[in-house]
């Protein structure tokens, strides 16, 4: 969720970085979270200017020196980039100074369709291509849309669907507009449906946010498992579209949807907790997934981290000394290995 300041009544600020969950904001730099508004905002990573942590031995640091809040530093290492996205394995962050932003003058929603995968993901890299400042940008399948329109009640087209929202001055949200609408039609894409007020918006953005329960909704009874990886942009048709085979190849249940304009998208796969098969295919697909990834200079997670289930991928992502690195940061700063054991190293 995104979180907003009221500094004085004519002045508003907002963090934009929004996972769609009500998460806390140290659990967010914890976790690197990011969300929708990452194409245009960023992560936390690049939204984070200072941490308070606890250390394993009691000790309390602050990455960027107490009270600092600069906007660019060269003095010494990077501590605060050290701890973000390091899930609980090597500190408790227990403060965040963030950046904020200014609410834009105009914000405008827009979705539309499109015949295939392919035509949909041309799309995306197209308009980020172009330079068009999109403010969201997000892919769903037609299994997605399905579901959605059954769990929020919603009318859209069930085929593969593009998200979009627009942030700037009225006159700059039109320019973005006009030149988003020219490549949706170059590509295939329908007309644009629009969500111009708050409540219209908040709807459409909510429905989104909800995409985890509106698909558990289409398999009740079954288990649920979601992956993610994140590829260059200019792979992202490609991957997208050999997912998908591969999903129906492997008979696999379930939709797939991304923040397509980093280049990041999530498999959300049901399963029968009764078939081990089913759960072997399952994994034997997430493996298949993060490799074609990796093939394609990408990451095994974009989002959701390594936990447990990732970390033979992060072996082969990152090499053999990245992770003795890795380990020697973790024995250093956690020698006893209570913070979040097992994990990641």
């Amino acid at each position: 969720m995104m979180r907003v300041l009221q500094v004085t009544p004519e002045k508003t600020l907002i963090c934009f970085t929004d996972p769609g969950a009500d998460a806390s904001l140290c659990g967010m730099a914890a976790t690197s979270a990011s969300g929708t508004n990452a194409v245009r905002y960023g992560t936390m990573r690049e939204n984070v200017i200072n941490l308070e942590v606890v250390l394993a031995d009691g000790r309390i640091m602050y990455t960027a020196g107490q009270q600092r809040r600069f906007r660019k530093t060269s003095a010494g290492y990077n501590l605060t980039n050290l701890f973000v996205g390091s899930e609980g394995t090597l500190g408790i962050i227990t403060k965040t100074t963030l950046r904020l932003y200014g609410i834009p003058e105009a914000m405008v929603s827009a979705v539309c369709s499109f015949p295939t995968v392919k035509a949909a993901t041309d799309c995306t890299v197209q308009i980020l291509q172009c330079g068009i400042p999109i403010a969201r940008i997000e892919f769903l399948d037609d299994v997605m849309m399905d579901a959605f329109n059954k769990y929020s009640k919603l009318s859209y087209t069930v085929s593969s669907t593009l998200f979009l929202e627009f942030h700037g001055t009225e006159k700059g949200v039109e320019e973005q507009i006009e030149a988003a609408e020219e490549i949706v039609k170059m590509n295939s894409g329908s007309e644009f449906a629009w969500a111009k007020d708050q409540e219209t918006r908040n709807k459409l953005w909510q429905a989104r946010h909800s995409a985890w329960y509106a698909a558990r909704a289409l398999y009740p009874g079954y288990e649920g498992y979601s992956t993610d990886v994140c590829v260059p942009l200019s792979k992202l048709p490609e991957i997208i579209v050999a997912t998908k085979e591969d999903l129906v190849r492997s008979n696999l249940a379930g939709p797939i949807v991304g923040h397509v304009g980093d280049g990041n998208f999530h498999c959300l796969m049901f399963v029968n907790p009764e078939s081990e098969d089913e759960g072997r295919r399952m994994k034997e697909f997430t493996d298949r997934l993060a490799r074609r990834a990796l093939a394609m200079h990408g990451t095994c997670t974009g989002e959701h981290g390594i936990g447990v289930g990732k970390r033979h991928l992060l072996t082969e992502e990152i090499g053999a000394v990245g992770m003795q690195v890795m380990r020697e940061i973790k024995a250093a700063l956690d020698p006893k290995d209570i913070m979040n054991p097992g994990k990641v190293v």
